[in-house]
């Protein structure tokens, strides 16, 4: 049965896709090793992480809303690519290629769920979370709910990113181990683990969000840059002219279907229709709304903006640039087609994949291009985009995170028994950075570990968490936006039901509660959509509270 997370946007289409390894038997596989030009790419670029990362540190943050919103003096070009490069991440640099490999354009097509969504946050949230001066996105639901529906929201989005950002973590790391040290032992994916926790840390821990802002234009330059050049190394590989490529493409062998498809009509409600344009209006709209303006991981890059039709702009900007980015990383997959499944088109010159499982399990054909194929230089440059992917991902959840923890749970305890300064916030957010680096850390540990001693798909769980999350976030807004019901019993009944409701939903726990006859493969878009409607009919159940902030919460936005 193929994976529910085979089918999901943005960074999660690509957890099925990467990288799954048995260490023994991987071992016995690798022949590449880094030489001395790869070795010098890699030490250039972490001289260029240190300058920059000291040009943009210089000055430091002076108080809480400096560190975690840039006192709203981010540029709306750099908030849309921050946005840009926090929503993709390492399993985007590697998977994107398997997925252009293995399918076709339909991807693209979710873009109209994208651009759709853009502006709804762009109308409906972010001129609210302006107009009420919040720094966290989950600060909105205490005007409508009270403060205890802030915490429960904000404990939700923790107990996602840790699950998530550290899977995230473990691929990466999984990937560096591999090129660096040749191998995945213990050892090693511990030091890869270390390396991009370390370089994440002393990016973002001092200068707060402007720091991690201006990390993600360099960061997202540099694994862009290098997808560019792998392409175009890719393309002087194969002989064959542009007209006999784009045949190829079009029309595959054995009558398969063509890998140009861009828009997708068919009425399929299981994974392998997740892309069609049914499920791009209605449930990836959903997920959407929820990324650009639910997560704070996101979202808080809009409220780095001047003012809300600046933060909107940067949301609709980033759905933009996507657009480009995505069809680098398909394009290079569309290549490597050619380069292993078309001989003919070789001349003789092309490679054969020897294997690309190992004990079962998989390994991306971009990162066996890379292993096998790519030649010296440019496989340090690829190693170096892989870390970049990783670092603007890791930098960007250590400081929502934090946000959350300060502004959302912390910070209103503390004023309860003791008035603090801003300066003893900021210290507390950059112990907090550190502490969620950690639990990152553990996670991916955790994921390793389990990864070798159990069937029970961890990864694919802690990739998925926070679309199941989405769930319950979803249903929750839609009851403070849009009427005048539900407590903050009711809320925290819609967000474990709506992740409860999701989760059941998924092909690995069916087999524990279904008979086999009874099991069901359904698109992870329409999951959402049930979560969503069944999230919002028990938020729905609480009584209204009466407060005057709901009433003004209500309604077209100011």
């Amino acid at each position: 049965m193929r994976s529910w997370n085979q089918s999901l946007p943005t960074d999660f289409e690509y957890v099925s896709m990467a990288i799954e390894i048995n260490p023994l038997a991987f071992r016995e596989t690798m022949t590449s090793t880094f030489v001395a030009l790869d070795w010098l790419v890699f030490v250039l670029y972490f001289v260029l992480l240190t300058l920059t990362g000291w040009w943009i540190n210089r000055s430091g943050a002076k108080n809480s809303q400096e560190y975690f919103i840039g006192s709203h003096n981010i540029p709306t070009w750099l908030a849309a690519i921050s946005v840009l490069a926090t929503a993709q991440s390492a399993a985007t640099f590697l998977g994107g290629p398997d997925s252009g490999y293995r399918s076709n354009l339909t991807y693209l097509a979710s873009t109209f769920g994208a651009l759709m969504a853009a502006f709804f946050v762009g109308y409906f949230l972010i001129p609210r979370f302006y107009r009420y001066k919040v720094s966290t996105v989950y600060e909105l639901l205490e005007l409508r709910f009270g403060s205890r529906a802030k915490k429960q929201a904000g404990l939700m989005y923790l107990f996602g990113r840790i699950f998530a950002n550290g899977a995230r973590l473990y691929m990466a790391a999984i990937a560096v181990s591999m090129i660096l040290f040749t191998d995945i032992a213990l050892q090693h994916v511990i030091c890869s683990i270390a390396l991009l926790c370390l370089v994440s840390l002393l990016y973002s821990i001092f200068g707060g969000i402007k720091s991690v802002i201006y990390g993600d234009a360099l960061q997202c330059f540099v694994y862009v840059g290098a997808a560019v050049l792998v392409l175009l190394y890719l393309w002087s590989s194969i002989p064959a002219d542009f007209s006999s490529v784009w045949q190829a493409l079009d029309r595959p062998p054995h009558n398969a279907a063509s890998k140009l498809t861009l828009i997708d009509t068919n009425w399929d409600f299981s994974s392998a229709g997740a892309f069609n344009i049914y499920s791009s209006v209605t449930g990836l709209f959903l997920l959407y709304i929820a990324s650009f303006g639910l997560d704070q991981d996101l979202t808080q890059r809009a409220l780095t903006c001047k003012n809300a039709r600046q933060g909107s702009l940067a949301i609709l900007w980033s759905v933009v640039l996507v657009v480009p980015v995505t069809l680098v990383f398909m394009l290079i997959g569309f290549l490597l087609h050619i380069f292993y499944q078309r001989p003919d088109l070789m001349a003789g010159s092309g490679a054969v994949m020897q294997s690309s499982q190992f004990s079962g399990e998989t390994i991306t054909v971009f990162l066996y291009y890379v292993l096998h194929e790519m030649p010296a230089g440019l496989r340090g440059l690829v190693t170096v985009g892989v870390i970049a992917a990783a670092v603007s991902t890791l930098t960007s959840g250590l400081n929502s995170m934090a946000s959350v923890i300060i502004q959302d749970l912390y910070k209103p305890w503390q004023q309860q028994r003791q008035l603090k300064s801003e300066q003893y916030y900021v210290g507390a957010a950059r112990i907090s950075m550190l502490c969620c680096a950690i639990a990152l850390a553990l996670m991916a540990l955790l994921c390793f570990y389990w990864q070798q001693s159990s069937d029970m798909p961890l990864l694919t769980f802690a990739l998925g968490v926070m679309v199941f999350s989405y769930s319950g976030l979803l249903g929750v807004y839609a009851s403070a936006l849009f009427s005048q019901r539900g407590s903050p019993t009711s809320v925290l009944a819609a967000l474990i039901g709506g992740f409860v409701i999701t989760l059941l939903m998924q092909p690995y726990l069916q087999s524990y509660y279904l008979p086999p006859d009874w099991q069901f493969d359904l698109a992870f878009s329409w999951q959402l959509c049930i979560g969503f409607a069944c999230s919002f009919i028990i938020c729905q159940l609480g009584k209204t509270s009466g407060s005057v902030a709901k009433t003004e919460l209500n309604g077209v936005p100011a």
